[in-house]
């Protein structure tokens, strides 16, 4: 079988996604390590596979696939064991929903270029970047706290997609100091994932340069 390459930042939050479902699936791979920070994700070699310039990519059937969901969904499709969504309409579209207010709404607006955007050209201050950033994450956690099981994780006995988008997230604002204590559901949760092997063998500290 050809080697399947993951293309990744070790503090990536996408990154972070696509290896936590690699290893929930047990699919053997080989990191890449693309540090943002040299802008390697920028290079014309890495360009000309990936438009964006953005990691993850993963080098896999032949195919270089990017975006971290489209990334998880092409998984699912060929590694269905543990599922990421249900099959069932209704419980997929939900599972989608929960999983894109992190990753649609939350990240996007967090990304290490925008923050980079905020202090370079706009010439804001390290701590109006960092009030930017946890603005963000708690009006998207306060939506997801409401949407959060009472027992079990998001996926119920097993991770699911929210699950997965969750965990790098939490990381990210507890990174900046935004306080979790007004979500319970979602730390009680987080602390349950976190746990579990697979979510361990993914964290950023598991794979970050020595």
């Amino acid at each position: 079988m050809t080697d399947i390459i993951l293309f990744d930042y070790w503090r990536s939050s996408a990154s972070y996604r696509v290896r936590i479902v690699l290893n929930l699936k047990n699919v053997p791979y080989t990191r890449m390590p693309t540090s943002l920070l040299e802008n390697e994700q920028k290079a014309a070699a890495y360009v000309a596979r990936n438009p964006q310039g953005f990691v993850p990519m993963l080098s896999i059937d032949g195919h270089d696939l990017t975006q971290s969901l489209a990334i998880i969904d092409y998984l699912d499709a060929n590694y269905p064991d543990p599922a990421m969504v249900s099959s069932a309409p209704v419980e997929r579209a939900k599972t989608l929903a929960q999983a894109l207010i992190i990753a649609a709404d939350i990240h996007p607006v967090n990304n290490l270029r925008v923050l980079r955007y905020l202090k370079d050209e706009m010439g804001q201050s390290q701590e109006a970047v960092d009030t930017w950033y946890r603005h963000w994450i708690l009006e998207g956690f306060h939506a997801l706290e409401a949407m959060a099981p009472d027992d079990g994780l998001f996926g119920g006995d097993l991770p699911n997609l929210a699950d997965v988008c969750l965990v790098p997230q939490m990381a990210n604002a507890r990174r900046v100091d935004t306080p979790l204590d007004r979500f319970p559901k979602l730390s009680r949760i987080d602390a349950a994932l976190t746990a579990l092997p697979a979510f361990i063998a993914a964290h950023p500290d598991q794979v970050k340069p020595d």
